[in-house]
């Protein structure tokens, strides 16, 4: 491992942005013999979100070496109940869905997110043959057989593939002059760790209200879960400002005293409710990951996941090219790439938006077919099981270190 900026190093792939996306990659291209390196501050990370890791990306992180240490701080998601709570006329009962029933222990494990990537790092630090550079790329420039990558502190960096997994504000993005499309929503979410006098018994418990989805994740220990909690940017602001007791007791009324007396047992966060996507996540001599190529809100366990599949998918194409003794920056190389993965983004765009406006709609019709929907998924066997399978990991085109 080494760890100082280069002066005109040369490697295979370089990648920009040391968070949970870029980490996984360096690590994947590295353990497939791939010369790498890693730019990016290795920065704190925020206390108090956690992310719900679904089977396919647990499969990748173990094949990276990551999970073992993970898992003993992570929670099985072993059930889903989703609560109609909007109030309408056609509101279906509550739904099921059991992990058991498409044959895994857990549809994912929810672990904290400062842990994921704290773990993710200490595995890197501790990789042969990773380049780790604790610098930002301030400079991006694609030449016809490299990219060069100039260093806040100093010295430039070469690669035949630069990868930017530099998040939703994204310089290398903005470099190369890919304009993404933006959208907001009239919401923010309100994210916190609880402690409930009530076991959770592994199960995950979303209501769908009127100002958007309320969700508790379970965590280790049976007593303490994750919040997300979407509503109008007014009343998000207005329930930040309360102190704990009273944010503890607003939970409890909303969770219908399901886990008990609440207790407010880590930092907060307000998340602004926003999305972004791109025509394509590749460039000239670049390709887009995570967040640089696709934001949405907190809604579904999505967000992560799909930037895992990015990796993943990215990691298989960059290893057939090299296999195959081709350039794996190329257009050519990096097609396929772009097809999945433009594909598999905007199905999970289109699902996770169209499920948020239907809460905020408040039209009948709009009603009706949401709770159909929900109850076909829940009395029609088959769809069910279909739809549990495809939302832990698409079957169609799945990167080979998540099968």
């Amino acid at each position: 491992m080494a760890t100082l900026p280069p002066t005109s190093e040369s490697f295979a792939v370089a990648v920009v942005g040391a968070g949970a996306a870029g980490l996984a990659l360096a690590l994947a291209l590295t353990r497939g013999g791939v010369a790498t390196a890693l730019v990016g501050r290795h920065a704190p990370v925020a206390d108090g979100r956690t992310v719900a890791l679904l089977d396919g990306s647990v499969r990748f992180l173990d094949a990276l070496g990551v999970w073992p240490a993970l898992a003993p701080h992570a929670s099985p998601l072993a059930e889903l109940h989703i609560v109609d709570d909007t109030g309408s006329l056609f509101r279906p009962p509550p739904a099921r869905f059991v992990a058991t029933e498409i044959g895994l222990e857990a549809f994912g494990w929810n672990v904290e997110s400062a842990r994921l990537v704290e773990g993710l790092r200490a595995q890197a630090r501790g990789t042969e043959n990773l380049t780790l550079v604790e610098s930002d790329a301030e400079g991006f420039s694609a030449g016809e057989a490299e990219a060069t990558l100039t260093l806040t502190e100093g010295g430039t960096l070469s690669a035949r593939l630069v990868v930017g997994a530099d998040g939703a504000r994204s310089r290398l993005r903005e470099a190369a002059g890919i304009v993404p499309r933006t959208w907001s929503y009239p919401q923010a979410a309100i994210t916190t760790i609880l402690a409930h006098a009530r076991p959770h018994r592994d199960v995950s418990t979303e209501f769908h209200t009127r100002q958007g989805p309320f969700t508790l994740v379970p965590l280790p220990g049976g007593h303490r879960s994750s919040l997300v909690w979407v509503m109008g940017e007014g009343p998000a602001r207005r329930m930040a400002d309360l102190d704990d007791a009273a944010l503890a007791r607003a939970v409890e009324h909303q969770a219908q005293a399901m886990l008990g007396a609440m207790r407010i047992d880590g930092p907060r966060g307000l998340v602004p409710m926003r999305g972004l996507s791109l025509p394509s996540p590749v460039g000239a001599r670049l390709a887009l990951v995570g967040e640089a190529a696709h934001v949405f809100p907190p809604i579904g366990a999505q967000g992560l996941n799909l930037g895992l599949r990015d990796v993943a998918a990215l990691r298989d194409a960059v290893m057939r090219a090299v296999e195959d003794g081709r350039d794996p920056g190329s257009r050519a190389a990096l097609a396929g790439f772009a097809r999945g993965r433009r594909l598999d983004a905007r199905l999970r765009t289109t699902a996770v938006d169209a499920l948020n406006r239907s809460l905020l709609a408040s039209l009948l019709p709009v009603d009706a077919l949401r709770g159909l929907g929900l109850l076909a998924m829940t009395t029609i066997g088959p769809l069910r099981r279909l739809v549990m399978r495809e939302g832990v990991l698409p079957r169609l085109g799945a990167p080979s270190l998540m099968r």
